[in-house]
């Protein structure tokens, strides 16, 4: 919708967005190299410059990041066409031959200088930095061979704000990978409070009915089979429960109270799907397959509360237009489907600060993978809205 709805990119119409000025930026980058070639033709200068530095500085910038060999790092992207271009302005000036410096060209290096200080490691970005910089400020010496009526400052300022953009951006990359491992963080510590939750019911259950089979060896032995399935089926699921968290627990939880942290199920689905459109609120209704069970695993009714919770929320969030959600559950004898469909344009009255930062979609994906299960968000094929998806492994309890 209007906001980040996913882990990543920005999606709906602000993705969109990104994407037509990404295009618009490419169309625009090539128009300027080829005007360069026509340009240079027109005046009769020299073809070479743009031949050896044009190719070289568009493959640098245009590369498919999938298709880039290993060796091409982003600190080899971005100095090797600067280095070249300087060469190719020294080479100009002791030839004594003027040539045209087209601004196809500049546009190549203030892209790659851009690209140098946003994403090369810290050591290089300085590095890969100036030589953008600089192989950009000695441009016009190639056509005002003079060296003393030659006045680089116009381009150095240019240089230094687009440096300064890319500085920016690089620091809005650290606060959002920051906050992403900290969102990762908090989700983890919650699956610790939620793995204590979920265990200690069913070892409180072994524990009982083991006190009840002690019992029952002396009075009625022939009633121990029935609890003792009972206390293999409670074992089975704790340890189903341990396994499926576990495994994201790299640190060491932090004591707190797991009581405060609300947990969903499946029969609570209805009241938050009821509550969430209220009296001016979207339409919204749940549709439950009659295969679905009651007798799911914990720890997936709970995931796949949280699925419609977050698909709810970013509704709430970023399509204020939507008239009508549409929450589903389905189940085939393995897997639990939770959707969440709505049909809205991404129109929402909200404050962008209130619109979130995406992150609820980060904890959520770590708790949907940490059950080995997939979801997926994005445009609706078949008509306007979004939908988020779920896929949850899920053995009848």
């Amino acid at each position: 919708m209007s906001n980040v709805r996913a882990l990543g990119a920005p999606v709906g119409p602000d993705g969109r967005r990104w994407g037509f000025l990404r295009a618009f930026g490419i169309v625009l980058l090539l128009l300027l190299a080829v005007g360069d070639l026509l340009l240079a033709g027109v005046e009769g200068g020299p073809l070479w410059p743009q031949l050896v530095v044009l190719p070289i500085g568009l493959a640098a910038v245009l590369w498919p990041a999938a298709g880039r060999p290993a060796w091409l790092t982003v600190a080899v992207r971005t100095a090797v066409p600067a280095v070249l271009s300087g060469a190719v302005t020294v080479g100009v000036v002791v030839s004594g031959r003027e040539a045209l410096s087209g601004t196809g060209e500049i546009a190549i290096l203030l892209w790659l200088l851009l690209i140098a200080v946003r994403d090369c490691p810290v050591r290089w970005a300085a590095v890969c930095g100036v030589l953008n910089g600089t192989a950009a400020a000695l441009l016009p010496y190639r056509e005002i061979l003079d060296v003393s009526s030659a006045n680089p400052f116009g381009m150095l300022v240019l240089a230094g704000a687009v440096a300064g953009l890319g500085g920016y951006l690089r620091a809005l990359d650290h606060r959002r990978r920051a906050a992403v491992t900290e969102i990762r963080r908090a989700e983890r510590l919650a699956m610790a409070a939620d793995l204590h939750d979920f265990v200690a019911h069913h070892v409180t259950g072994i524990l009982v009915q083991t006190q009840v089979a002690q019992l029952l060896a002396t009075t009625d032995p022939e009633r121990l089979s029935v609890i003792l399935k009972d206390v293999e089926r409670a074992a089975t699921e704790a340890l189903a429960s341990m396994r499926s968290t576990v495994g994201l627990m790299r640190e060491v939880p932090e004591a707190g109270d797991p009581g405060r942290r609300p947990r969903g199920d499946l029969p609570a689905l209805p009241e938050l799907v009821e509550g969430f459109g209220g009296p001016v609120g979207p339409k919204a209704s749940l549709h439950r397959d009659p295969s679905v069970p009651d007798a799911l695993p914990h720890e997936v009714q709970a995931a796949a509360y949280r699925v419609v919770q977050e698909g709810l929320t970013n509704v709430r969030r970023h399509a204020a237009d939507a008239t009508e959600v549409t929450v589903g559950l389905a189940y085939d004898g393995r897997m639990l489907e939770v959707t969440v469909r709505d049909d809205g344009r991404g129109g929402t009255g909200l404050p962008q600060a209130a619109r979130g930062g995406g992150f609820g979609l980060v904890g959520l994906t770590e708790r949907v993978t940490a059950l080995g299960g997939e979801l997926r968000t994005g445009p609706r094929s078949e008509r306007r809205g979004w939908e988020v998806k779920a896929m949850l492994p899920a053995e009848k309890a």
